[in-house]
């Protein structure tokens, strides 16, 4: 071959063919994906289908704690709101105070 071209196309096509057996190498048609199950494989499965129902349960928990939260705050900061405008509309206790004369003598 005496073309660059002809040696540039067969230089791809080279390259062409071997990324395609690349490919095709690298996904192991021959091997049977329904291969026996590991255990260790297996309880791993079941123990992440425990730890999301788990999860799921305490997310529950969790939102109606805050629910629960959430209206006793509102309860107690009303009872405050009430206690203040209470205490604001109330006037202030007025001390009357009794005192008995006060006498000096002095001697000199």
């Amino acid at each position: 071959m005496t073309s660059h071209v002809g040696r540039l196309y067969a230089l791809a096509l080279a390259l062409v063919v071997l990324f395609a057996t690349w490919v095709a190498i690298a996904t192991r048609p021959w091997v049977a994906h329904t291969a026996t199950a590991d255990p260790r494989v297996a309880a791993l499965v079941a123990r992440e289908q425990r730890l999301r129902q788990e999860s799921i349960a305490v997310r529950r928990l969790v939102q109606h704690r805050w629910a629960v939260y959430r209206v006793r705050v509102r309860q107690r900061q009303g009872q405050i709101a009430a206690a203040r405008q209470a205490a604001a509309a109330a006037p202030p206790p007025v001390r009357i105070v009794n005192l008995p004369p006060l006498t000096v003598t002095r001697t000199s």
